[in-house]
């Protein structure tokens, strides 16, 4: 099988096995297709090369059948890390963020104390974020449980499910998705939906068409996809900065007023 190689000299320890066995655990029967892992190293993870396509309606609407049957594959609880990783990071390969992992038992509680608090310090320690964006982030971190929505049970997601990393690529002829570049962890269903409407995925209406015949969303899904948004949100800003700062702004300001 052809390989294609990803490495870093001096990579978080543990950062590529994080990954790879993220891959790993995505895969379940009647998921998504999810690129193979050759082999993995400390400064390297040898993946499957995957033959370029093009995405239509057809198969985004079966990504997302397959990616609900993921999600419902489970997670230990919230923040639980796959089999095999001992940290989680997200962000690009020259400049992981480290992402926060444990166990909760509320998605709450989670995305506060394992999500945006740490944002939030990671841009305070690079000078991003300053005390007025502080106690904005920490009233919506007070508010999450009149934001967050009926309960959920933690979901196997894929955790960085932006559109780039969904690649097209065709099985006999006919298209389909291939998941890459996870950040897996035991979360909310609804985070891997909302990356896939940040940047624009192929085809969205399809996807999320499909996702609702195997699995329907909460009651105010919808309304419910900037709160998701916020945190890769913030991270593009801590590692970006330019107008992700200013986005992430407003969209504090957005959900602390809902919160009010």
């Amino acid at each position: 099988m052809d390989a294609f190689r990803k490495s870093r000299d001096g990579a978080p320890q543990g950062f590529f096995a994080t990954e790879a066995a993220g891959l790993r655990w995505l895969v379940v029967d009647g998921g998504p297709r999810v690129a193979s892992v050759l082999d993995v190293g400390p400064g390297h993870l040898d993946l499957e090369r995957v033959a370029p396509g093009a995405a239509d309606a057809h198969a985004a609407r079966d990504l997302g059948r397959r990616l609900a049957v993921l999600h419902e594959a489970g997670a230990p609880a919230f923040g639980a890390l796959p089999p095999g990783a001992d940290a989680g990071w997200f962000g690009p390969l020259d400049d992981p963020l480290e992402m926060v992992s444990g166990s909760w038992t509320d998605w709450p509680t989670f995305y506060a104390d394992a999500r945006l608090r740490p944002v939030l310090a990671q841009g305070r320690r690079r000078g991003i974020f300053g005390p007025d964006d502080e106690a904005v982030f920490e009233r919506v971190c007070e508010r999450l449980p009149d934001l967050a929505g009926p309960a959920e049970p933690p979901a196997r997601v894929h955790g960085d499910l932006w559109s780039g990393n969904v690649l097209w690529s065709e099985s006999a002829g006919v298209p389909e998705a291939v998941l890459i570049d996870p950040a897996a962890h035991g979360g909310h269903r609804e985070a891997d939906l909302a990356m896939l409407a940040l940047f624009g995925a192929p085809h969205l209406d399809a996807i999320l068409a499909g996702y609702t015949e195997v699995h329907p969303l909460g009651p105010g899904a919808q309304e419910r996809v900037p709160l998701h948004q916020l945190y890769p949100l913030a991270v593009h800003a801590v590692l970006f900065g330019g107008g992700y700062v200013d986005a992430t702004r407003r969209s504090l300001t957005e959900l602390a007023d809902l919160a009010a």
